[in-house]
């Protein structure tokens, strides 16, 4: 049976959306892959100074590694090294069992917390921009993960999802998706989920390129970023 994301709790989906979400076919994956790579490679260049400054501010501010690589979970459970621009303190990951109960989505698989302490103030400001996330077009150019997907989960959690929130796994991890054009980790995992397996079951080449265009004004505004 398919599982619907647009319930009576969830916004409907923007016409474009609608009109653009037809199943993928077979011309369509196969020009993903070209066009996850064409995009990737002109917005890592275009991006290359904004990395450069960012890269800079981080040594200069908060010192080394500008880099943290983070291992993800990626198509059919493989996982592989997520990079992205270090945002937080030496030793956050230490402090993640003693902020659990403090996570705004509750008892979830997934950890959202506003004013995290461990962010540092240059990180906070990479999170809302979502400069930290640029260093995954590399992942794109590598074949990890796609322009348009779900994100990509921490192997912890997906050892606790259940038959249906491993449908998440079905197709490459990508920059984008449904839920970060709808509010991006402001919106709860079940919702999250949902909306996830909804892109996979109704995935098109258009339907990716709406999202991506849809991204960016999601960016822009902030929203659900840190």
């Amino acid at each position: 049976m398919r599982h619907h994301a647009w319930t009576s709790d969830t916004p409907d989906p923007p016409a474009c959306l609608e009109a653009a979400a037809r199943p993928a076919g077979q011309r369509g994956r196969a020009l993903k892959r070209p066009l996850d790579v064409a995009v990737a490679g002109v917005l890592l260049a275009l991006a290359a100074p904004v990395l450069v400054v960012a890269a800079a501010l981080i040594l200069l501010v908060d010192g080394r590694p500008v880099l943290f690589w983070q291992t993800r979970v990626g198509a059919r459970g493989r996982p592989f090294a997520f990079p992205k621009l270090r945002s937080m303190r030496h030793g956050a990951e230490h402090l993640h069992a003693t902020l659990a109960p403090r996570n705004d989505h509750g008892d979830s698989i997934t950890f959202k917390m506003r004013d995290d302490p461990r962010i540092t103030p240059l990180g906070r400001l990479l999170r809302v921009t979502s400069v930290d996330e640029l260093p995954q077009l590399w992942s794109v150019l590598c074949g990890d993960m796609s322009l348009v997907g779900p994100r990509p989960p921490l192997p912890e959690e997906v050892e606790r999802y259940t038959p249906w929130q491993r449908r998440r796994l079905d197709v490459k991890p990508g920059l984008t998706c449904l839920w970060q054009v709808y509010g991006r980790s402001d919106l709860p995992f079940g919702r999250q989920v949902a909306l996830d397996v909804e892109y996979i079951e109704r995935q098109s080449l258009a339907l990716d390129l709406k999202l991506m265009l849809l991204t960016i004004p999601a960016v822009l505004s902030g929203r659900g970023a840190a």
